[in-house]
């Protein structure tokens, strides 16, 4: 085994076979912390954009968080109801695109996967982006240096989830059900002390904030229902990831859409609870948030804040209030949130390339998506999500505030465009079930998906006109790139499968073969590549020569006149020492002279067993075929000489042939008799 093949499974594991695919599925414990992290992850952050946007008018507007709160609780519940529906009808794990696909047609299924495809990236952006400033103020050696950290913190969560899901989301269910149980401990004995009177207030509960430009005078009804809009649109980010068991059906085990719905209304409850509770604790401890853009709107005492002032995010604020004279629970719970913040980003690990193969099977995106790598996860899908996210936080700087106004726009689109899908699954199915019973549930589900269908559209618009010139024009002029390129995709594939169709004209043969063998010299890789040309009997053979060098040609000339070889030899002159050119142009002067014959390339090449060994022959060769691809008429054949070293490449795979590997035994595939343990 090579030195990157011992690295490649110290980072990935061992390989699995197809037939244990079955192995890598999720139980209902395992499956919550995996695809849940996401939806979770957001009481992180939403309170946090719900107080930045209210403070634009002042702390005075804070009053109406909880019921900012209430209004997201109430979308996120219809959103979640809806999506039980999808589970169930839709268990192939196409979600959002396979319902728009079946039920409103390929341009809505391609518009969906769009917005899905920038959701995921953006997920990812902002969970790491967020935990990075978490990380950053629990270590101040972390500060300005977040856009490094986090795009690391991708990398490792890349590398982990090429080790497939099962074992990715084992890794990640203890810190996911640590952070329920700090926050949950956070909030219960929050409330304790807010009865008892013994909360204490945050540390910026002293802090004045100015109103913002515009919001200087008492708001008018209208002021005051754009500023709420503002408010409910960034704390609708709390919704994100609900989506992505709808995507993830198949990782589930048997029933999979019973337990897909059942891991749904629990991530619902434990989602709605923790967001409000986190809302009620901090209006209730004095928490002070402003854009990290506008410090100068901040001051304490009458005298503006320092320079360096660092603003502590909700869930940090709450929690040293809480567990004030504690430090062990403080530190718990803002580890443990800056940890899930980074795991939030599995979600779309997960939803990301099981969507992208999807596409693929369709048409609609590269096919080297739909491969699984190694350890059965599509490992091409991780790849990619992995790059562009850290295009994203790089260009961001990795700043939550920044990137959230890109965030939920791609999102709604797909709930909207999905439940609009489901309405018409269920309209469909009425119209030929029968049964009283059957046709109750189909009505009580359209009715639902109608629900949520109302609120989506609602918020969809709310966001398109409180955040397009935030930002949210980027996400739709990056939701239309996608569109364009899979419908581009698509049609380049249709073109290719028609062009390539069978017919009675390739049955032609040629009317004569003339074959060239390239000589660099005359050795024994040339011998091989002249005996193996005779043996295929073309037409015409001849070795071809480039000529750069006047003594090496007549020494060529003369071996060749001295072995009696019974093949001519043609040497093309290069004046400008040219290599490549003198032989694609004489292989398309051959052809044009005679249209219906072809052209045979024969390519001596040495194999060697060491990769620096392969910089150092073959160069010439792979330049050569690479133009003769694009000959019409020209085919190209190496003919394979191995060097001595080769025979280390020809050892490593008989050893890997011969390995025992985990499951050998029990499969039958190893000989138990035998003292070595040889597979059979």
């Amino acid at each position: 085994m090579s030195v990157g093949d011992v690295s490649k499974r110290i980072l990935l594991g061992r390989k699995l076979r197809s037939s244990q695919l079955g192995e890598t599925l999720l139980p209902k414990r395992i499956a919550l912390p995996v695809f849940a992290s996401d939806a979770l992850s957001s009481v992180a952050y939403a309170p946090d954009e719900v107080f930045i946007m209210l403070s634009l008018a002042g702390a005075s507007a804070y009053v109406w968080s909880w019921k900012v709160a209430l209004a997201v609780a109430v979308v996120m519940a219809a959103v979640i109801a809806s999506y039980r529906q999808t589970v169930h009808a839709y268990p192939s794990g196409g979600g959002d695109y396979e319902v728009a696909k079946v039920n409103l047609g390929e341009r809505a299924g391609a518009t969906v996967a769009s917005a899905l495809l920038v959701d995921y990236v953006l997920t990812v952006a902002v969970s790491i982006s967020a935990g990075a400033q978490y990380a950053a103020s629990a270590l101040p050696t972390l500060s300005g240096h977040e856009p490094i950290f986090a795009c690391a913190l991708v990398v490792l969560l890349m590398a982990m989830n090429l080790r497939g899901i099962r074992e990715s989301g084992g890794f990640f269910a203890v810190p996911t059900y640590a952070f329920m149980v700090a926050i949950g401990t956070m909030v219960v004995w929050g409330a304790w002390q807010w009865w008892t009177g013994d909360l204490q207030a945050a540390e910026s509960a002293d802090i004045t904030i100015t109103p913002a430009t515009g919001f200087e005078e008492p708001l008018t009804t209208i002021g005051l229902l754009f500023l709420l809009a503002r408010a409910f649109s960034s704390g609708a980010a709390a919704l994100t990831g609900v989506e992505a068991i709808s995507n993830g059906v198949p990782a589930f085990r048997r029933p999979k859409s019973r337990n897909a719905a059942t891991t749904l209304a629990l991530l619902g409850g434990i989602a709605i609870t923790m967001m409000i509770t986190v809302i009620l604790l901090a209006r209730e401890v004095g928490v002070r948030l402003v854009d990290p853009d506008e410090f100068d709107r901040l001051s304490r005492g009458g005298q503006p804040l320092p320079a360096d002032y660092d603003q502590h995010t909700v869930i940090s604020q709450i929690a040293e209030s809480v567990f004030h004279g504690f430090p062990p629970g403080f530190y718990f719970t803002v580890t443990v949130t800056g940890i899930i913040l980074v795991l939030a980003a599995n979600t779309a690990f997960n939803g990301f390339p099981v969507l992208g193969s999807i596409l693929a099977q369709d048409g609609l995106a590269p096919r080297a998506l739909g491969s699984r790598g190694d350890r059965l996860a599509y490992s091409n899908g991780i790849v990619f999500l992995a790059a562009m996210a850290i295009v994203l936080i790089l260009a961001f700087d990795a700043e939550p505030t920044r990137l959230i106004q890109l965030y939920i726009v791609g999102v709604f689109v797909s709930f909207n465009l999905s439940q609009l899908g489901m309405i018409r699954h269920w309209t469909r199915g009425l119209l030929t079930e029968q049964d009283p019973g059957e046709r109750r549930r189909m009505v009580r589900s359209r009715v639902i998906n109608t629900v949520g269908l109302f609120f989506t559209a609602v918020v969809l618009v709310i966001v398109l006109i409180t955040k397009f010139l935030a930002g949210a024009w980027i996400t739709i002029l990056a939701m239309g790139t996608f569109y364009v390129l899979m419908r581009a995709i698509r049609k380049h594939y249709e073109m290719v499968s028609d062009e390539l169709a069978a017919d009675e004209e390739d049955r032609v043969m040629p009317t004569r073969v003339h074959a060239i063998v390239l000589v660099s010299k005359l050795h024994k890789p040339t011998l091989r590549a002249l005996a193996f040309a005779q043996a295929t009997r073309p037409n015409t053979l001849e070795g071809v020569y480039v000529a750069t060098d006047a003594g090496a040609t007549s020494l060529l000339m003369k071996e060749w006149d001295e072995r009696h070889l019974d093949v001519p030899l043609k040497v093309l002159h290069s004046p400008y020492r040219e290599l490549v050119r003198p032989i694609v142009e004489y292989a398309t002067e051959i052809r044009r002279a005679n249209p219906r014959g072809v052209v045979a390339v024969y390519i001596p090449e040495y194999v060697v067993g060491r990769w620096w060994e392969q910089l150092l022959h073959n160069q010439t060769a792979l330049r050569l075929k690479g133009r003769l691809l694009f000959t019409p008429g020209v085919m190209v054949t190496s003919v394979p000489y191995q060097l001595q070293s080769s025979q280390i490449a020809r050892d490593r795979v008989r050893r890997d042939e011969f390995r025992v590997r985990p499951g050998d035994l029990r499969s039958g595939r190893v000989d138990p008799r035998s003292k070595k343990g040889r597979r059979r």
